[in-house]
Parts: structure tokens; C-alpha cells; sequence
């Protein structure tokens, strides 16, 4: 089953799990520059200042780290009823729930690696206050004058048990092209890149080495410029967030990159791949071969070992301390 591409519109928000609520908004609003909108319990709803809906992350209290539910914005109502329809007809489950973090109506589904999903339409705009309101009218928020400034939330890199399978999904059921692709010498699909819009991509599967399912890789926010992510790498040292590779650029998607790791444990990227989209209707699947992977970023360090064994939650008999200060070397609440 094939669906046409434009059904979903863009990827909306994630849920980022975190055992240390206040340290995980700490980061995102100190660190990474964003706005804390609203508190509803144990969650936090925070936004970079580009993105024109009124939530990009909604940080929840969890006994462990990880990502819940990833929401994904479909073009119009009548495409979320029939993303839905095709679902339920594919043999997948699904409800209706009242959405969160500011989206309608959603209907809330998994992928076949367990992640949890969804697809909503009704969406709230963000209004600033006055004190954030932009110079510009075509802007939705100032930029805040801390941290990195992130100006979106850009992707989301999920580990799964079957890259193939989940990949399959989006293209089939939620209408997403596949960009690139990383395929072994025994012919499985170790990752693949896809989107929904002219980004090169918005969700990326990469093989689970642990074998387990419905895990995190990491989460991804896309800077204004090359120079915000070196920035960043100054911020998160003087500030002993954990770096752990970066800044390098990566030959696949030929993204600029810096990952860290917040203080609930989860990976995040900073990323500078705004200059990079898919205009062309019949781009091809481009597939990077084992060998060709082996050789690692286009420039920079090597790929360090954590990279492919890392991921939240952590693997079970595995020790998470160095992804978890026990406290950060500045926290203003310290």
C-alpha cells in the first residue's frame, strides 16, 4: 500500500521522558535557548522560538529517559481521517484521544517497533507575550537572549529492532519518502532516513544493536548557523553538560553536529542542516554501503563507541552514570 506524499505535513512535537523533571527543563531552557510556555503536572511544555505551533517538546517526569509520544501534524483534517483509516485497515491499532500540548483531535497509533505516535491536524498557534513578541510579523516569538537559541525542533532518531520494517511504515501509512539509507553487506537495512516535507529528513530508524524495541537514539534542533553549534560546545563545557562527539559533520545528510547528553540521560543533537532540501518529486534512494559507512563523518573524529551502543532507556545490565551527572558544574538551582 502506497500513499501520497503531502498527507502528513511536518513532524509537530515529542515527548521527552526524563527522571530529572526540573534538571531536563533546566537544559532545554538554559542550554538550548528555549520557553517554557506551561506546567501540567509532571510535564513541561517548552518551544524553540521558530516553530509556529505552540509546543515543540513536552519534557515528562518518568522513572527512566526515553521518548513517548512523537506528534506529527497531518496537511488537513481530511487527511488525518484518512491516515487513520489506512492504519486501522493495515492491521494497526489505534484510538481518538483529545490531543496535548496544544494539537485537536489526535489519533494515537504505534509503529512496529512499539514507539508511540500521533497524527493530529487542529493545532494551536503560538501567540507571544509582550515581552517575547519579534520585531518581525512573520516571526513567531523574539529570539531569547541565553543558550544556544535553537531555532527548531528538526528530527527525531529512533532505534528499532527492524530499521526495514518501521522504515516501510512511514512510506506506506503515513506517506513519507525515503532519502538515504545505510544497507549491509548481507543485504539488511541497518538505517534509513525519511520525510515528510523538502527537509531531507525528519525521522531516522537506526538499527537497535541490543536488539531491544522502542528506544531512543536521540533528539535533534536545528541552529540558525554553523557557528551557534560551536557556541554550543563552549556553553555545554563551561557548564559540564557531557559532550560526547562533536562538532563533526556527517557524510550522510551532510548534517554539521554536536551531540550531548541532558541530564535525564536522553542524546540530543544540535544541528545546522538548514541548507539541505529534497526539492526534486523523484529523488533518488541514496544507500550508503557497509564499507562506506566504516569510514565514518565526511570530516572530523571518528565515530566513538557510544554512538552505536547508547540508547534511552538504557540497555538492560548496562551502566548509565556518565550519561548522568550526579550534578551539573553551574546549575542556577544548584
Amino acid at each position: 500500500m502506497t500513499t501520497s506524499f503531502g498527507q502528513l505535513a511536518h513532524l509537530g512535537h515529542a515527548e521527552l521522558l526524563t527522571p530529572d523533571l526540573d534538571a531536563t527543563v533546566w537544559f532545554c531552557t538554559e542550554i538550548l535557548g528555549m520557553t517554557e510556555t506551561a506546567r501540567d503536572g509532571d510535564a513541561a511544555m517548552l518551544r524553540t522560538w521558530d516553530d509556529y505551533e505552540q509546543t515543540s517538546v513536552v519534557v515528562r517526569a518518568a522513572p527512566h529517559a526515553g521518548v513517548g509520544r512523537v506528534g506529527l501534524r497531518t496537511s488537513s483534517p481530511e487527511a488525518l481521517e484518512a491516515r487513520a483509516a489506512a492504519l486501522l485497515a493495515a492491521g494497526h491499532e489505534g484510538r481518538w484521544e483529545d490531543g496535548v500540548a496544544g494539537t485537536g483531535r489526535t489519533f494515537v497509533t504505534r509503529d512496529p517497533d512499539g514507539h508511540e505516535i500521533g497524527l493530529y491536524h487542529d493545532t494551536t498557534w503560538y501567540t507571544a507575550p509582550d515581552h517575547l513578541r519579534p520585531g518581525l510579523k512573520n516571526q513567531p516569538q523574539a529570539k531569547p537572549g541565553r543558550g544556544v537559541a535553537v531555532r527548531r525542533f528538526d528530527h527525531v532518531n529512533y532505534l528499532a529492532a527492524d530499521v526495514q520494517a518501521n522504515a516501510e511504515f512511514h512510506a506506506d501509512l503515513l506517506g513519507a519518502r525515503a532519502t538515504e539509507e545505510i544497507r549491509m553487506d548481507d543485504g539488511h537495512v541497518a538505517a534509513r532516513w525519511l520525510t515528510y516535507t523538502n527537509k531531507s529528513y525528519d525521522v531516522v530508524y537506526t538499527e537497535d544493536w541490543t536488539g531491544a524495541s522502542g528506544r531512543l537514539h536521540h533528539l535533534a534542533f536545528a541552529t540558525d548557523t554553523r557557528e551557534d553549534i560551536l557556541r554550543a560546545a563552549d556553553l555545554c563545557l563551561d557548564q559540564g553538560v557531557p559532550i560526547e562527539t562533536g562538532p563533526h559533520k556527517h557524510a550522510i545528510q551532510q548534517t554539521f553536529f554536536l551531540y550531548v547528553f541532558e541530564p535525564g540521560g536522553n542524546r540530543i543533537e544540535l544541528c545546522n542542516p538548514v541548507t539541505r532540501l529534497v526539492l526534486a518529486p523523484d529523488w533518488p534512494l541514496i544507500t550508503w554501503t557497509e564499507p562506506e559507512r566504516a569510514k565514518g563523518q565526511a570530516w572530523g573524529l571518528k565515530t566513538i563507541e557510544s554512538f552505536h551502543t547508547h540508547g534511552t532507556p538504557a540497555a538492560a545490565g548496562t551502566d548509565d552514570r556518565r550519561y548522568r551527572p550526579a550534578a551539573l558544574a553551574r546549575r542556577g538551582d544548584a
